[in-house]
């Protein structure tokens, strides 16, 4: 009984390879005496060969772009995932600022917060601390601004104007009056500050 199966599937095998198109075999192309003529069967071949590398071109160009697409797609998904925690991060932090900004009332007024009980002054201090650290470990931090210091409008912004008769303090800092912050290289919040004005 085996040996009718193998029998069949030899019968098989021939019959599939009596099937093969003429496409699928490279023919040798005779003439009317019924000999080869070799120049139209290079001819023929030739002309396979340049099909076959137009095939290859066009399959090898038509690949590259796929692959140049799918390389500009991951880029351009990569720049909206950033973009979109960057958006996120920042909402986030400007949620929190009015928090900061309940810090530094507490904290301004010295003579009051230096009659708190110091464990619990010391325990509210840390706590501070550690919210500006994990504002800063995610880009945000404070604008540096101290009196004195020349007003920049990309980091400051002006809520009054103070008079003041010495030139040399002529659009300075006179106080401050609210803490900024910036998020990476963008100002999320201008400081805002009191700005002495020199009058002649």
């Amino acid at each position: 009984m085996k040996d009718e199966e193998d029998k069949k599937i030899d019968e098989t095998v021939v019959e599939d390879a009596d099937t093969e198109t003429d496409e699928d075999v490279v023919e040798f192309v005779f003439n009317d005496d019924g000999e080869e003529d070799i120049k139209a069967t290079l001819k023929k071949l030739r002309k396979d060969l340049k099909e076959a590398q137009k095939e290859k071109t066009e399959y090898l160009t038509n690949w590259q772009r796929e692959r140049a697409d799918f390389t500009n797609y991951k880029k351009d998904e990569q720049e909206r995932r950033e973009s979109t925690l960057a958006y996120a991060r920042e909402n986030f932090a400007e949620e929190l600022l009015p928090v900061l900004d309940a810090y530094d009332m507490a904290f301004s007024n010295r003579e009051a917060w230096e009659k708190v009980d110091k464990n619990w002054r010391i325990g509210v201090e840390y706590i501070h601390a550690q919210l500006l650290k994990v504002l800063a470990d995610n880009g945000v931090n404070p604008i540096k601004v101290s009196v004195g210091d020349k007003v920049d409008p990309k980091l400051h912004e002006a809520v009054e104007n103070i008079s003041t008769d010495d030139e040399a303090q002529d659009h300075s800092i006179a106080e401050v009056t609210q803490s900024g912050y910036i998020i990476g290289e963008r100002v999320l919040r201008a400081a805002r500050v009191k700005v002495f004005e020199f009058k002649k």
